[in-house]
């Protein structure tokens, strides 16, 4: 027993021996292939069991005959190791490069398309992960050039827009100024409407650069659907009798919200100015609160007669207006894209869908 023990230690020492100089080994060529690395491991395998067995042999005078034999057994077992590390480091580098081929191609703005040779589990689970973040990639690139096909729209809009009520400004002034105004109350008031009608365009950008900037402050206070749906109706009632619109609110359930009250009214404001100006003369603009189970859902369905399926996703984006026949002579398609800002700051959503005759535009906020 106590020989046993004598020759487990001497292996031991010797294969101990051997591990520590393949780590060093190892360590100082940490940044070389995985060709070289598989090398050294099975070097240190096998010189480790040669250590050991040439300690054992020291130690026990094994004849020189018995150790030239151990000797060349494992030699012999040394020189297929070494080549099996080879050859599998030489596998594992080939998919290796094909992978980073792969990865090379959609980080220069292309699609990842995964290697069709066989790999390791690692390489596989590193291949699955490349292609789901080249799709996350694809989608992010789509909505960059959506987004930026709305500011080129937005500001195309804007500066038309602008163009317009400025010309018509200096003509009257003009003509006050060179005393050709045959009515001067008239165009002063026709002033007085276009710089008002520029000042919301500007507050508007002003409030949408802010929801952009992630620096609308709000001060959320508890208060009731009914209170905040009634103060739209009666904000909105008289645009809605110059369309000739008629405005109905009767289902609206009292329901607590921690909103912030001021920002919430111009929510429920734009999209009712939005629905009374796209539903013709006689028309109904429907105003809707209940509660639902993931908050309260406010909802204004008008009779614009529908949007085209195509654009429903867009109809929230910055600039938007739809067809030209849906497009209002006033606004700057902003309205819409700054209550999508302000109900996702209160952690809501906005959606919209079609309805038999029109559209339905839904805002979802978490119970108070």
């Amino acid at each position: 027993m106590t020989d046993l023990l004598l020759i487990a230690l001497f292996a031991f020492l010797g294969a101990a021996a051997a591990g520590l100089l393949g780590a060093l080994a190892l360590r100082l060529s940490r940044h070389r292939s995985l060709v070289v690395s598989l090398s050294i491991v099975a070097t240190v395998a096998v010189t480790a069991m040669l250590a050991g067995t040439l300690a054992v042999a020291w130690a026990m005078f094994l004849s020189p005959h018995d150790l030239t034999v151990v000797t060349t057994v494992v030699a012999m077992a040394a020189v297929v190791s070494l080549v099996t590390a080879l050859l599998l480091g030489r596998w594992v580098a080939a998919r290796s490069r094909e992978l980073t081929l792969a990865a090379r191609s959609f980080g220069d703005g292309g699609t990842f398309a995964a290697p069709e040779a066989p790999a390791t589990a690692e390489l596989a689970a590193l291949t699955r992960e490349l292609a789901a973040t080249s799709a996350k990639l694809d989608s992010s690139r789509e909505r960059e050039r959506a987004l930026e096909t709305s500011r080129r729209e937005l500001v195309a809009w804007i500066s038309h827009d602008l163009r317009t009520p400025l010309a018509g400004l200096r003509a009257m002034a003009e003509a006050l100024e060179d005393g050709m105004a045959a009515d001067s109350p008239r165009y002063l008031r026709q002033i007085r409407t276009e710089v008002e009608r520029m000042n919301d365009m500007v507050g508007d950008l002003f409030e949408l650069s802010r929801i952009h900037a992630g620096s609308l402050a709000l001060t959320p206070t508890r208060v009731s659907v009914y209170d905040l749906v009634g103060d739209a109706l009666a904000g909105a009632d008289p645009l809605a009798r110059e369309h000739g619109v008629r405005l109905v609110g009767g289902r609206i359930e009292e329901v607590p919200v921690e909103v912030d009250g001021k920002e919430m009214s111009r929510v429920l404001g734009n999209l009712l100015i939005n629905a009374i100006r796209r539903t013709p003369a006689d028309g109904t603009v429907a105003v809707a609160a209940h509660r639902a189970r993931d908050g309260v859902v406010l909802s204004v369905t008008d009779g614009c007669g529908g949007i085209p399926e195509e654009d429903l996703p867009r109809v929230f984006d910055t600039g938007w207006r739809g067809s030209h026949a849906r497009t209002p002579p006033a606004g700057a398609g902003l309205g819409l894209a700054i209550v999508r800002g302000i109900v996702e700051a209160h952690a809501g959503r906005a959606e919209v869908r079609n309805v038999t005759g029109g559209c339905c535009f839904e805002v979802t906020l978490p119970l108070g």
